[in-house]
C-alpha cells in the first residue's frame, strides 16, 4: 500500500495556506520589488504552483480510476491527495467508491471517521460516523479500532451518556460484541476487557446514590467481568488478578495482597491457573510472531504453525481469532483464506459465520479460483437463495484468473449448483443459459480434454432435465463447427447417438467424416469404428458399403505414412561417408544419381510376402486403383488392416511414392531433450503441462506403437533455447503421473556414433538408397543391401535419437535375423506378424 512518503512530489505537497498573490505575483522578475514583498510574492507563487500540481495530479488519478477501477495503488493514492487537498467532499465519494471493490486497512478506516468527527459532531453525523466504525471492525479485527469505535458511542450517544436503559443495552451490547471480535486476542485482549470493566465502575459511581440492591446488581456485574476475564488466557494475567483484589477490597472484601489467591473463590482459581498455563503453552507462539519481523513469508510460517496449535487444541472460538488476527496482518495471503475457510466449513458451519469470511477472502483475493468455488458451494451448503448465488457467480467472472482453468472450474461449479437445485423450481434455461456462456467465452481457449467435457456434460444435461434431443445434437454441432478437424468430438457425439440406438443417425455422422484429416491416428480410427459399428448394429449392405467406403480411404492413408516413413528414413544417412570397421575410408563420389529409398526395394520383390495369385494380381495390376471388396468384404478391422498395409507395401516397392510429395520435417535435435520411462497413459497434454512452469517447449514428439498407436513411454520435446533446455533437464526424476521420469538431452551424433560402433550386428539399418549405401564393415559394392531381402526389425530402434530411427524396412542380409520372407509360407503368416507388430 502507498505510503505518504511514497507518493510524487506533486502529490505529496501540502495545500496551500492561503489564498493568490495578487496582481503583484503576475510582475516580471525584473518588476518585482526587493525586500519582504518579494519574499511573499514568491511564497504565493510557489503556493500556487503547488496548487496546481496537486490538481494536476488529482485529474492524473481520476482518469486512471475511470479506466481501471480496479487499480488498488491508485485508490490509495487519489485518497491521500484529495485527503490533503482538503477536498471533504471528493474524499468521501472516493473511500466509498474504493470500498465497493477492496477492504479498507484499520488506519484507513480510523482516518475517515476522524475526517468526519472534525467535520460535524452533530446528532445528524452520528448515525453515519457509527455506521463507518461499525463497517471497519467488519473488514479485519483491530483492536484500536474497537477501541476508537466504543468511546466514539460513549461519548457522543446521548441515550449512553445519559445513561438511559436503552442506551446502557446499547453500549453493554457493543461491549460484548467487541469481546467476541477480539477478547481472545492473546496480547491484546486484555484492552478490550479493561474498556468494559471502566465503562461498568462509571456506571457503579453513577447510582451511588441508588437503593442498595441496584448498587449490589452493579458490583456483581463487573465482578463477573473479572470472573471471566481471570479465565482467559492472556497477557499480563498476573496485573488483572492483582486489580481484582484491589477493587474486591474497595467492597469492604478484605484479602492479603501478598497472597495471590487470598480472597478469590476457588472456582476462580482453578481456571486462572489453566487459563495461565494455557497462556505459557501459546507464549513461545506469541513472542516467534513479534520477532518475525515485517518480511511476510516469515510471518506466514509462524502464523501457520500457531493455527496448527490452536486447531489440535480444539477450541474453534479461539482458531478463529487466530485466523482473524492472520488475515489482519496479511491480508492478501491466499493460503490463510483458504485455510480459513476450510476449516469454517469442516468445523464451525455457522451460515452467517462463513458467508462473512468468504465475502471477505474473496474481496482480498479475488484472482484465487478455488476460493470462488468454495465460497459457491458453502453458500449452497447453507441453502443461500438464488439470487444470492447468482450475484457470487457474477462477481467471480468478472475476476481476472492466471489460467483458463479457473474460469472453467467456476463455470462448472455454477452448473452443478443449478443442477442439484433444479427439483426446487429453477428453470433449465438457466442451466443452457451459463453453458452458452461458458462456450463462447472458453471453447477458443480450452484444451481438447476440457472442451470435450464441456460438450459432453451439455449435452447430457439437455437430454435428461432439457428432455429436448434436437438441443442435444445442436449442442454437438455446434461444437462441430468450431472443433470439427477433432476426431474426439466427433467420437462423443456418434457415442451419444448410439447410446440412444439411433443407428440411422450414428451412420449418417460415419458418412460425414469418414473421409476427413483428424490428427493422430483418428482418421484410421474413425474408419475402423465405423466398420465395428456395421458388424454389431448394420445389415450387411450397411457393412459392405463401408467397407467400400474406408478401403480406399485406408489405402491412401497407409501410403501417405509409408512415403513420409521411407522420406524420414532417408534423411540420417545423407552425411553418412564412413564405415564401422575403417573409420579413414572416405565415401567415394559418384556419378550416379542416387536411387530413392523406393527405387531401392523395387527389384526382386520377396516372394514369400505376396498375397496369393489372385490376390497378388490385384495388387499388382492397379497402381491407381483401390482394393476390391472382394478382397476385403469378409473382413473385420485386423483383416482390412493387413490387406491394405500388403497393398501399400507392394506400391513402394514399385516405385509408386509420389516425387511431388512435400518433405518431412527433420529435426536436428539441437535443442530437444529425451524423456523416458513416461506412464503409458500420459500424452502430449500431460507431457506439456508437466513443462509449463519452465516455459518454451516448442514441440513434443511422443514416440507410439506402429500398429497399436499406444504410447511407447518415450518422447522428444523442442525447445525454444538453451535456457529452456537446461531447465528443462533439472526436471529429471521429477514426477509425471506417478512415475518419475528421465530426461537427457538429445545428442543425434552420439546416437549414430553408437549405433555405427555397438550396434553393428543387431539393429545396423543401411542407408537408403544410391552408391553411398553400404553395409557395415565393408567399403565395396558387394556389401551393399541385397534388393528383396526383406527384414523386421521390431523395437530396436526405440531408444535412437529421432533423426537416426528408422520404421519398419529392410536390413542388411548379414545380420544374423532369421529371413522373415523365406520363412513365412502363407500370407496368414505375414498378416499375423504385421499385427504382433
Amino acid at each position: 500500500m502507498a505510503t505518504e512518503e511514497e507518493l510524487p512530489e506533486a502529490a505529496a505537497a501540502p495545500a496551500p495556506a492561503g489564498g493568490g498573490g495578487g496582481d503583484d505575483a503576475e510582475m516580471p522578475d525584473a518588476a518585482v520589488p526587493s525586500g519582504s514583498h518579494s519574499d511573499s510574492s514568491d511564497s504565493d507563487s510557489d503556493d500556487e504552483a503547488a496548487t496546481a500540481a496537486a490538481e494536476l495530479r488529482i485529474q492524473a488519478l481520476e482518469k486512471t480510476l475511470q479506466e481501471q477501477p480496479l487499480d488498488y495503488e491508485t485508490h490509495v493514492q487519489y485518497i491521500q491527495c484529495l485527503r490533503k487537498a482538503g477536498n471533504i467532499e471528493k474524499l468521501r465519494v472516493a473511500r466509498e467508491e474504493m470500498n465497493k471493490y477492496f477492504p479498507l486497512t484499520p488506519k484507513m478506516w480510523q482516518e475517515w471517521a476522524k475526517d468526519e468527527i472534525s467535520l460535524s459532531s452533530s446528532e445528524e453525523s452520528f448515525g453515519d460516523i457509527e455506521k463507518i466504525y461499525g463497517h471497519g471492525v467488519q473488514e479485519y479485527l483491530s483492536i484500536k479500532l474497537w477501541r476508537d469505535y466504543l468511546d466514539y458511542v460513549e461519548e457522543h450517544d446521548h441515550s449512553v451518556s445519559q445513561c438511559t436503559p436503552s442506551g446502557l443495552s446499547k453500549m453493554r451490547n457493543l461491549f460484548e460484541s467487541a469481546i467476541t471480535a477480539g477478547g481472545l486476542h492473546v496480547t491484546e485482549g486484555s484492552k478490550l476487557w479493561a474498556a468494559y470493566r471502566e465503562y461498568e465502575m462509571a456506571i457503579l459511581i453513577t447510582i451511588a446514590d441508588a437503593n442498595d440492591e441496584e448498587r449490589e446488581k452493579q458490583v456483581q456485574r463487573i465482578r463477573m467481568l473479572f470472573h471471566r476475564q481471570l479465565s482467559v488466557p492472556l497477557a499480563d494475567m498476573e496485573s488483572t488478578l492483582a486489580e481484582y483484589k484491589s477493587w474486591e477490597a474497595e467492597q469492604g472484601n478484605a484479602n492479603d495482597p501478598g497472597a495471590d489467591f487470598d480472597g478469590v473463590p476457588s472456582n476462580v482459581v482453578s481456571a486462572y491457573k489453566k487459563a495461565n498455563d494455557m497462556y505459557n503453552e501459546r507464549k513461545q507462539y506469541e513472542d516467534q510472531l513479534s520477532n518475525a519481523g515485517t518480511f511476510e513469508g516469515d510471518k506466514l510460517q509462524q502464523f501457520m504453525k500457531y493455527i496448527k496449535f490452536e486447531e489440535a487444541s480444539g477450541d474453534p472460538a479461539r482458531v478463529q481469532v487466530l485466523y482473524e488476527r492472520a488475515v489482519s496482518e496479511l491480508p492478501v495471503s491466499s493460503d490463510i483464506w483458504m485455510g480459513y475457510t476450510s476449516y469454517l466449513d469442516r468445523t464451525l458451519k455457522v451460515p452467517s459465520v462463513v458467508r462473512s469470511v468468504y465475502y471477505r477472502a474473496t474481496r482480498n483475493c479475488t484472482w484465487v479460483g478455488e476460493l470462488w468455488v468454495h465460497y459457491l458451494l458453502s453458500l449452497e451448503r447453507i441453502r443461500a437463495s438464488e439470487e444470492e448465488l447468482q450475484h457470487v457467480f457474477e462477481r467471480a467472472i468478472q475476476c481476472t484468473f492466471s489460467t483458463i482453468q479457473e474460469y472453467f472450474n467456476i463455470y462448472l461449479t455454477r452448473v452443478h449448483g443449478l443442477r442439484r437445485r433444479i427439483s426446487d423450481g429453477l428453470d433449465f434455461q438457466l442451466i443452457r443459459q451459463t453453458l452458452t456462456d461458458a462456450a463462447e467465452f472458453l471453447s477458443s481457449q480450452l484444451s481438447t480434454k476440457e472442451l470435450l467435457r464441456l460438450y459432453a456434460y451439455w449435452a447430457k444435461l439437455e437430454l435428461s432435465l432439457g428432455k429436448d434431443l434436437s438441443a442435444a445434437r445442436g449442442v454437438w454441432e455446434n461444437a462441430i463447427k468450431k472443433s470439427g478437424s477433432v476426431f474426439e468430438v466427433w467420437e462423443q457425439y456418434i457415442l451419444m447417438e448410439i447410446k440412444m440406438d439411433h443407428v440411422h443417425e450414428a451412420r449418417s455422422l460415419y458418412k460425414r467424416c469418414y473421409s476427413k484429416r483428424f490428427a493422430g491416428s483418428g482418421s484410421e480410427e474413425i474408419c475402423y469404428s465405423w466398420i465395428r459399428f456395421e458388424e454389431e448394429n448394420g445389415t450387411l449392405d450397411d457393412y459392405d458399403l463401408a467397407v467400400k467406403k474406408v478401403t480406399p480411404r485406408l489405402k491412401e492413408l497407409m501410403t501417405f505414412k509409408s512415403q513420409e516413413e521411407a522420406k524420414v528414413e532417408a534423411y540420417p544417412n545423407l552425411n553418412d561417408n564412413s564405415n564401422a570397421n575403417d573409420s579413414s575410408q572416405k565415401r567415394k563420389p559418384s556419378n550416379n544419381k542416387q536411387q530413392p529409398p523406393a527405387k531401392k526395394r523395387k527389384e526382386n520383390p520377396p516372394k514369400s510376402t505376396m498375397p496369393s495369385d489372385d490376390q497378388g494380381s490385384n495388387v499388382q495390376s492397379g497402381h491407381s486403383g483401390a482394393v476390391t471388396d472382394v478382397e476385403v468384404g469378409g473382413a473385420s478391422r485386423e483383416k482390412v488392416m493387413a490387406s491394405i498395409e500388403m497393398k501399400v507395401d507392394s506400391d513402394s516397392r514399385t516405385g509408386k511414392s509420389s516425387s511431388n510429395e512435400p518433405k518431412p520435417s527433420f529435426y536436428n535435435d539441437n535443442c530437444t531433450v529425451f524423456v523416458s520411462n513416461i506412464d503409458l497413459k500420459a500424452n502430449e497434454d500431460d507431457l506439456r503441462r508437466f513443462f509449463s512452469d519452465i516455459g518454451g517447449a516448442t514441440a513434443i514428439r511422443l514416440l507410439r506403437d506402429r500398429f497399436t498407436k499406444k504410447s511407447r513411454g518415450l518422447a522428444y520435446v523442442d525447445f525454444l533455447d538453451n535456457k529452456h533446455l537446461e531447465a528443462a533437464i533439472k526436471k529429471n526424476k521429477q514426477k509425471l503421473l506417478g512415475k518419475k521420469v528421465s530426461i537427457a538431452r538429445s545428442d543425434p551424433s552420439k546416437g549414430k556414433k553408437s549405433r555405427e560402433a555397438g550396434q553393428t550386428s543387431q539393429d545396423n539399418l543401411p542407408p537408403s538408397g544410391g552408391d553411398d549405401a553400404k553395409a557395415t564393415g565393408s567399403s565395396g559394392p558387394d556389401n551393399e543391401v541385397p534388393k528383396g531381402d526383406a527384414k523386421t526389425i521390431g523395437k530396436n530402434t526405440l531408444f535412437a535419437p529421432r533423426a537416426l530411427v528408422k520404421p519398419l524396412g529392410w536390413t542388411n542380409k548379414d545380420e544374423k535375423k532369421p529371413d522373415v520372407a523365406g520363412e513365412l509360407k502363407s500370407n496368414e503368416e505375414f498378416r499375423n506378424l504385421l499385427l504382433k507388430k
